[in-house]
Order: structure tokens, then C-alpha cells, then sequence
């Protein structure tokens, strides 16, 4: 099993152990986000390495999900879990992060999120040492062996450490060891996988402005693991409305549905009813694509008909 220790800001850290409650889900952004991040599977655990002068290991959550987004789409999804108290101060974060001055206020700014859930912050009295190898050259971060060594005896002090906290969904190595997390996607982590499962457009419209799109769970009784992509569908925000409402579905063969009663209570609705019998564009990877099971539950149980 791998850890990482990546270099954060304790402006970043500050912020987030002053919120209450706790958030069970964070952003730790980065300020490139052109290029991907392959350091860690989901479920293994990323720590939070402080700058100088603290140098040291002040916490850490596990890695879910990796997707370069604008900061208004962030500053949406996680809000202050991004380590800002507002969206001002998470674009002036950015911008000191970033390693040219020049700012072309015309677009949006796109920040590298490293999504993460159940974080663990420690006081200050229960920070852990940084690695021995850690020199000023290691830049944004190291990987680390947690079966021995520095990763293993800073892996093990976090344990100790964060005996207190309540690190859920984790389950033993076979054979014994230390406890790794389920790698299961938040219930934000579950927005952003979902956008990037259908390519960050609509699935009955084709809409790409990411600030007007919204994800939405298909079956919510319980039977189905909630936050799961295939239990997902990115939708135009005013039909992710409809849909979690009731007024519109999709069916088994994929076609989009409307209800006859949107028209009849709202007296309007005649740009939807020009979608019916829409076939969704679906994820490319099959894995991503609704369960028949979960479209059957929203066309029996929550569709109005």
C-alpha cells in the first residue's frame, strides 16, 4: 500500500479545522490541472506535509477521486471544503499558487482537485515528523511505502494519532496489517465523477457549460450503493430538477420521458415535452452506464407518469 505526502499551505489546513462540523469530504487543490494525478489508487491515504518553517505531517484523508475543474464549479460542490472562506479568497489562493504572475481575469480559473474523504486534522502537539528523505527539491510531494520504513512508522503514528477520529468504511489487510479505506466515492466526489463519466455534458441535451449541469442520483431507497456513477446521470440543472421531482425519466432503452402532468400543473412546459423519446448519449465506458435496475425504479417508484 502507497501513501503521499504532499506539500499544503497552512493557510489551507487552518481553514478547514476551524470548520464545524468536521467536512467529511475536501478538495486539496493544486494549482496545475493540466496534469493528472497517478500517485494514488482510491482508498490509500494522502498526508498533509506543511511548508516550512512547520515541516510536518499535520493530518491526512484518503484519496477518491482526481478531476481538474474550474474554481466556480469547485467553490460549488465543495465550498468551503476547498480551504477558503469564500470563493474570493479561493481565487486569490490560486493565483498566489500559481507560478506565473500573469492573470487573464477573462476565464475562469482551473485548479488540479485531489478530492479526498474522511480527512483527519491533528492539533499541533500531535504533529508528525516529515519524512527523513525530505529534501527542498521534493516539490509538491513524495510517495511513500507504508509496509516499512519512514511510511510505515509515519502511517503507523497517524493510526495512533487519530485514535480518537472516526475513520469509516475501513477493513483489515488480509492476513493482518493495517486498515485500508473502501475505495467509495462522497457524496460530492460522486458530482464530479458523474460530470467526468459523461464527458461534462448533458446526457438528454448535450449542454457543456459545467456551472449549469448537475448530477443526480437515479435510485435512492437504499438497495443501491448511493454514490456509485452507474447509480448516476448528468443532467441540465433545470431537468436534474425534473427528474429528481419526478416529472421526467429514462426509460430501459434509454429514451428520455416526460410526464403529461408537467404541462397540466404548470400550464407550460412544452420545451421539455420537445425532448421525449430522447435517446440519452451514455458514458463510453460501460461500467459508468445507469443499472437497468436503478431505471426501473425511477420509472416505477418516482416518475409521475
Amino acid at each position: 500500500m502507497r501513501g503521499f505526502a504532499a506539500t499544503t499551505d497552512y493557510d489551507w489546513f487552518e481553514s478547514l479545522i476551524r470548520l464545524s462540523p468536521r467536512p467529511a469530504e475536501i478538495n486539496f487543490w493544486r494549482s496545475g490541472s493540466d496534469v493528472p494525478f497517478k500517485a494514488l489508487r482510491p482508498g490509500e491515504p494522502l498526508f498533509f506535509k506543511l511548508k516550512q518553517p512547520r515541516h510536518a505531517i499535520a493530518g491526512f484523508g484518503f484519496f477518491a477521486y482526481f478531476s481538474p475543474l474550474p474554481i466556480a464549479v469547485a467553490w460549488d460542490v465543495y465550498g468551503q471544503a476547498n480551504g477558503a472562506r469564500t470563493l474570493r479568497e479561493f481565487r486569490e489562493s490560486l493565483f498566489r499558487a500559481r507560478i506565473s504572475d500573469a492573470r487573464d481575469e477573462r476565464r475562469d480559473l482551473w485548479a488540479g482537485c485531489i478530492l479526498l474523504n474522511q480527512p483527519v486534522f491533528f492539533p499541533e502537539e500531535d504533529w508528525i515528523r516529515a519524512p527523513e528523505e525530505w529534501t527542498p527539491t521534493v516539490g509538491q510531494g513524495m510517495t511513500l511505502d507504508l509496509s516499512h520504513g519512514e511510511g510505515k512508522r509515519i502511517w503507523d503514528e497517524c493510526l495512533v494519532k487519530s485514535r480518537g477520529e472516526r475513520i469509516l468504511d475501513s477493513q483489515p489487510v488480509p492476513g493482518g496489517g493495517f486498515p485500508l479505506m473502501m475505495p467509495r466515492l462522497g457524496p460530492r466526489s460522486f458530482h464530479i465523477a458523474v460530470f467526468d463519466s459523461y464527458g461534462r455534458r448533458c446526457a438528454v441535451t448535450g449542454e457543456s457549460t459545467l456551472p449549469a449541469l448537475a448530477a443526480a442520483h437515479i435510485r435512492i431507497d437504499g438497495e443501491l450503493p448511493a454514490h456509485t456513477v452507474n447509480n448516476g446521470i448528468l443532467l441540465r440543472a433545470d431537468i436534474q430538477k425534473l427528474f429528481v421531482a419526478g416529472y421526467v425519466t429514462v426509460n430501459s432503452d434509454s429514451e428520455f420521458l416526460v410526464s403529461s402532468r408537467l404541462v397540466r400543473e404548470f400550464s407550460n412546459g412544452h420545451e421539455y415535452e420537445r425532448l421525449q423519446g430522447t435517446k440519452i448519449r451514455l458514458p463510453e465506458d460501460p461500467s459508468a452506464r445507469p443499472l437497468a435496475e436503478a431505471l426501473w425504479w425511477h420509472n416505477e417508484e418516482r416518475f409521475l407518469g
